[in-house]
């Protein structure tokens, strides 16, 4: 079955499941709609007797089976539309790679420098919110939840690269993996911004993967960096990393990092508030200050 076909039957699959969360939200709000009118009578009458008791603990019974019902179709939908978008990213790396060029075929098409800052953008926007069941904990790369020691990074993924500049000094640039050899435990990346057209051979101390989850403050604030903080995150407008402190984290799940970069143009050494996208704010290995 090609990729198109599939992606078309998911799509169709994740249609109905919509479908099915309008129906299950329809029929609960008709039990939720019992039990308000039922406190409001309760409230009149001035008396809670065994009836509205007994009453209210069946209609809570069942507004708790419809909500867990609702969640199980929403968690389905959710699983068609990673299924989706992993087929949509096979597809992608397939294109790309057919397109690989050695020293003698004509190089990658480069691409505007705009229209790479509103994919990176859309990237940081459609990166998937962690959204556990009860008790359960945040998975390896959900906000800064760092990957687990033995985790490699798959083709296609985004990671935090440190590679040397032209002028010899080294950076934290934005690449996407294009390989990784087990035997001499280094990757191949290359540089996401294809106006430098570079591939680098990087040991696994150079990478640091990106997050796959955004972290939720309301329900999972330990999987967030905290104020104060020392990170690397995106310079906005740009593909590199840079250190920057915390400055303070997000309070919603479509929230950024507010960070200051360290600038020495500044009389205390740090730039103003930047708004910086969970995607891009990683670890920094490099604990002491400069």
């Amino acid at each position: 079955m090609s990729a198109d076909t599939k992606i078309a039957e998911l799509l169709t699959e994740l249609h109905q499941l919509i479908k099915q969360t309008q129906e299950e939200r329809s029929r609960s709000e008709h039990n939720l709609l019992n039990i308000q009118k039922t406190h409001e009578r309760m409230q009149t009458e001035n008396k809670t007797s065994p009836y509205y008791r007994t009453k209210l603990r069946g209609l809570y019974t069942t507004a708790k089976a419809d909500a867990e019902a609702e969640c199980s179709i929403l968690r389905h939908a959710l699983d068609k539309i990673a299924e989706i978008k992993s087929l949509l990213e096979e597809r992608r790396i397939a294109a790309k790679m057919a397109g690989v060029y050695s020293d003698t075929d004509p190089p990658r098409k480069t691409m505007r420098r705009g229209v790479l800052m509103t994919l990176l953008q859309q990237s940081a926007m459609t990166l998937p919110l962690w959204i556990g069941k009860p008790g359960e904990s945040p998975p390896p790369l959900c906000g800064a939840t760092p990957a687990n020691s033995d985790y490699v990074a798959k083709q296609g993924d985004k990671v935090a690269a440190r590679v040397k500049a032209v002028d010899g000094d080294e950076q934290w640039i934005l690449a996407e993996v294009v390989s990784y050899n087990h035997s001499t435990n280094k990757y191949e990346v290359d540089d996401i911004d294809e106006e430098g057209k570079e591939r680098h051979t990087l040991s696994r101390r150079r990478i640091i993967p990106l997050p796959q989850w955004k972290a939720n403050p309301e329900t999972d604030p330990e999987a967030l960096f905290s104020k104060d903080q020392l990170v690397l995150a995106l310079y906005p407008q740009t593909t590199c990393f840079y250190r920057a402190l915390i400055h303070t984290p997000p309070h919603r799940p479509q929230d950024d990092y507010s960070v200051l970069f360290e600038d020495t143009s500044y009389a205390d050494g740090y730039s103003p508030p930047l708004n910086v996208a969970q995607r891009y704010v990683v670890a920094c290995k490099e604990n002491k200050k400069k």
